[in-house]
């Protein structure tokens, strides 16, 4: 007997973890650099190098890259800057020992520095982090038997999700800031900020197609010692290879700022008049095929004792692929902005999501919004300020029949944020926020390993009875009767004059086996 056989090449998820860990540091200011009198602005990003199982740990190595603004014992209208690496390492308790391989993704970093002298700082950064581990399975799925004997075969149908490939990649995006006008030339940059925003991604034959903005920050201290700054957003489009991939298939896209660079350049007059901007996309895509496969179910031979071998195999099946924008707004009481606050010059944010939950058909995203924003006030002694804080949201994404069972992926991205003054200490938070969602149901399948066949006592087939009368029970089917009763569902519906197949309790029938001549 000869099985027919389908390789079907599944995502195997582990357990997922996060984590919490602190950075802690302390920075000597350069000699170089002016005498520090006040902090102003921090921030900081986490880049992950390399992540590597160990028993029932992860390894986590990477580095924190941090910007720091602070004001200079020279005088209030005096600014000066750091900036750095600072490497890390940690080890992430795993209760499942990782099997397969380790990716991190939604690393966060909230940044605070203090004063410890003119000449010191310290750097405090507490760090989240998600670490999920994915695989690949080749489950061989039977599709259809083959025997030099007749046989009779159940089959079934099902639209399965398979996974074709996972890639990462870099894209890297070089672009320029021109100043405009009203603009004074620069002198040194003090502080310098990219984000993400608008990312969308589609598929093509052999490729992934990316197209986005970065949203650039910088503040700088111009030619005449003034202090200015410039904020753009600039679109940028792309392609990165991705071996197989089709327009029509289906693809999760995780995607992260890594490493950036901005530095002031001459414009054709020869005036510093612009900032070249250099930064890397890291890009992990999981790109997937549907397919319909049909699967043997059962089978039998009359006169022969045939006894399947079966394993539960679970693959998934496609349930939805889902892009949902919501828009956030908020406003805040803000003591400590009730007088003297001019302009709001630059604000951030990242979001924080709670685990997705499943609920009345409907998909769930919780969490925050982490907001900082740089101000600048009528005060001469201290002419920058800054708030941080954050701002919960909760969107509901319809999906019908969405249960626990279910695998749902989702990536939540802050598309556009701005913050206003309304006047008296009032402060107002507008924000488009977006949600990519991939949900996926499981499909157990009881698959045919082998199939062993037992000796039948000839006398026990002869002193079977020829004619059968049978009630129909509920959830009979006409294969189950054929199967007990070595025939054919062919023989049970022609005797029995059943035009559809369907069976009714409380029906009788005659059953005749399958070797006599009226059959």
């Amino acid at each position: 007997m000869e099985q027919i056989k389908k390789t079907v090449r599944a995502g195997r998820i582990g357990p997922g973890v996060t984590d919490q860990f602190y950075v802690d540091e302390d920075i000597n200011i350069p000699e170089a650099k002016y005498d520090a009198s006040r902090v102003v602005y921090s921030s900081g990003r986490i880049h992950v190098d390399e992540i590597r199982p160990a028993e029932h740990y992860a390894r986590v190595t990477g580095r924190l890259a941090y910007q720091i603004l602070y004001e200079t014992e020279g005088g209030a209208d005096q600014l000066s800057s750091l900036a750095g690496r600072l490497p890390f390492e940690e080890m992430v308790y795993m209760e499942e020992e990782p099997q397969d391989q380790l990716f991190a993704r939604g690393a966060t970093a909230e940044v605070s520095v203090t004063l410890i002298n003119s000449r010191k700082m310290n750097l405090k950064a507490s760090v989240e982090l998600e670490i999920g581990s994915e695989g690949v399975s080749e489950e061989q799925i039977t599709t259809d038997m083959e025997d030099e004997s007749p046989l009779y075969k159940k089959f079934s149908e099902k639209e399965i999700l398979e996974l074709c490939g996972v890639q990462k990649d870099v894209y890297r995006i070089k672009e320029e800031i021109h100043l405009p006008a009203a603009k004074e030339n620069i002198g040194s940059l003090l502080l310098g900020e990219s984000a993400l925003r608008k990312l969308d991604t589609r598929l093509e034959e052999g490729g992934l197609v990316l197209r986005g903005e970065l949203q650039i920050f910088c503040l700088y201290e111009s030619q005449n010692m003034k202090t200015e700054w410039v904020e753009q957003s600039v679109p940028f489009e792309g392609r990165l290879s991705c071996d197989g991939a089709e327009e029509e298939m289906y693809h999760c896209v995780y995607a992260a700022l890594g490493e950036d660079s901005i530095e002031a350049r001459l414009d054709e007059d020869g005036e510093v008049r612009i900032f070249g901007v250099e930064a890397s996309l890291e890009v992990r895509c999981c790109v997937y095929r549907e397919e319909k496969i049909r699967i043997l179910e059962d089978l039998y031979a009359p006169g022969r004792r045939l006894i399947p071998e079966r394993e539960e195999t679970v693959l998934e099946s496609l349930v939805m692929q889902n892009h949902s924008k919501c828009r956030l707004t908020e406003q805040l009481s803000l003591p400590e902005i009730r007088e003297g606050t001019l302009q709001i010059c630059h604000s951030s944010g990242f979001l924080q999501m709670e685990p997705a939950q499943m609920q009345g058909g409907e998909i769930l995203a919780e969490g925050v919004l982490n907001v900082t924003f740089l101000y600048v006030r009528a005060d001469d002694e201290q002419p920058f300020g800054i708030w941080q804080g954050m701002v919960p949201f909760s969107h509901s994404i319809e999906c019908g029949g969405a249960s626990d069972e279910m695998r749902c992926d989702i990536e939540g991205s802050l598309e556009q944020l701005s913050v206003s003054l309304l006047g008296s200490g009032e402060a107002e938070v507008k924000a488009a926020l977006s949600f990519q969602v991939f949900l996926r149901r499981p499909e157990k399948v009881e698959n045919i390993l082998d199939v062993s066949e037992q000796p039948v006592d000839p006398k026990e087939l002869e002193n079977a009875p020829g004619i059968v009368g049978y009630i129909v029970k509920e959830g009979d089917t006409l294969w189950d009767l054929a199967r007990r009763y070595n025939t054919t569902e062919d023989g049970i519906r022609e005797v029995n004059d059943l035009k559809d197949g369907t069976l009714r309790a409380g029906e009788r029938l005659l059953i005749f086996k399958a070797n006599m001549g009226i059959l």
